[in-house]
């Protein structure tokens, strides 16, 4: 590599990283205890276990009016399942369909029974730090300048691993000169540290990217495919009163595809379906497919199927993205890789910090020695 073409790989690698270093400390801070938000959510919250007592779960309308009873004037508008909690189902009850989802009331029911086994809470330890994490409580703009920062971070990895390459070719791989100055000491560690972690870094940081355009992939999704399914229904006014039975809704998207369960059901008038359809969405079966959905449309009138689709590839990108980002694939193994590679992130974060900070002062140091001294 030219020397006129190295400098300018590390100028690359010097801004990129210092621009965004702070932001990603933050990030990997915040994201540790987030790796193990279900078991920190499970020891910080009244969590009863859900026994089937009865031989047949409970009709789903009947579970609803459970929990709006729970909350007069209120309407549930989402239902959802997790395929880690047997027999629960929890139910999201607001005032109106689009209120803000600070509003919303949560309900896990045991289905075989309609017991309230909890109300999950949006303003707990885990939610704040999630919000911290994702946006900074700054909404679609705080997400869209983290994606910015992940941007920088993958312009930094790319640039480390270009410099690398040149520099090792006369040393030993993983060599750390120990014998030397405290700076060179520091600069093999950081290297040493960032070229092995760097492919988890790179799908870390890539994942996370794709999760700061969550809003504007929904909203893709929303003004292409959706409106598509919902076409015939554009020119209709939104329907009234009482929806067609949300048990016979269930058991309609189960009998359409037959290999998946459900996991969602969204209300008419809720941001993922239309003003006149249940959006039921299914999920697989297997480790992978658990985490992409596919959508069946039913009419909320008659209570029959009007469309069913495979989610856009960008949909299902963000699907996978998002549990890989936060090692949630392979249970506690897993989870614990991912702290031990973000612990390692910090260390390299901190590392580069330190050698921008001694290679200035240096510089001026230098400096000054040439100075010449006034007589």
């Amino acid at each position: 590599m030219r020397l006129k073409t190295a400098k300018r790989w590390f100028n690359w690698h010097k801004w990129t990283s210092l621009i965004c270093t702070v932001f990603l400390l933050y990030l990997c801070i915040t994201g540790l205890p987030l790796i193990f938000h279900e078991e920190i959510e499970h020891f910080l919250e009244d969590n009863k276990e859900a026994l089937a007592q009865n031989t047949h779960k409970l009709n789903l309308d009947k579970l609803a009016q459970i929990a709006e009873s729970k909350y007069p004037g209120e309407k549930v508008r989402y239902v959802f399942w997790d395929e880690n909690e047997k027999n629960k189902v929890l139910f999201d009850v607001v005032d109106k369909p689009n209120a803000p989802y600070e509003k919303s009331k949560y309900l896990v029911l045991n289905e075989y029974t309609g017991e309230i086994l909890g109300a999950p809470r949006t303003d707990g330890l885990m939610n704040i730090i999630l919000k911290l994490h994702t946006d900074m409580f700054l909404g679609i703009p705080g997400k869209l300048f983290l994606g910015l920062m992940g941007i920088l971070f993958m312009i930094s990895i790319i640039s480390g691993i270009v410099l690398y390459g040149p520099i090792m070719k006369k040393y030993d791989f993983g060599m750390v000169r120990k014998n030397k100055s405290k700076r060179l000491k520091w600069l093999d560690t950081h290297n040493l540290l960032g070229i092995a972690i760097t492919a988890w870094m790179v799908v870390v940081g890539f994942t996370g990217i794709i999760n700061t355009l969550s809003d504007v992939i929904v909203g893709l999704w929303q003004q292409g495919q959706l409106a598509e399914m919902t076409a015939p229904y554009k020119n209709q006014k939104p329907l009234t009163g009482d929806f067609s039975s949300l048990e016979d809704a269930k058991r309609s998207a189960e009998n359409t595809i037959k290999d998946m369960k459900v996991s969602v059901i969204a209300f008419p008038g809720t941001d993922f379906t239309s003003k006149h359809h249940y959006a039921v969405f299914m999920r697989g079966n297997t480790e992978l497919t658990s985490k992409l959905l596919k959508p069946v449309l039913i009419d909320a009138q008659t209570g029959s199927v009007t469309d069913s689709r495979d989610m856009p590839w960008y949909v299902n990108a963000l699907f996978i993205s998002e549990p890989l980002h936060f090692g949630n694939y392979g249970g506690m193994i897993l989870k614990v890789v991912w702290t031990v590679f973000d612990v390692f992130t910090i260390l390299v974060l901190i590392t580069g910090l330190y050698l921008w900070i001694a290679r200035r002062k240096a510089e001026k140091q230098q400096q000054r020695l040439l100075t010449p001294k006034e007589i």
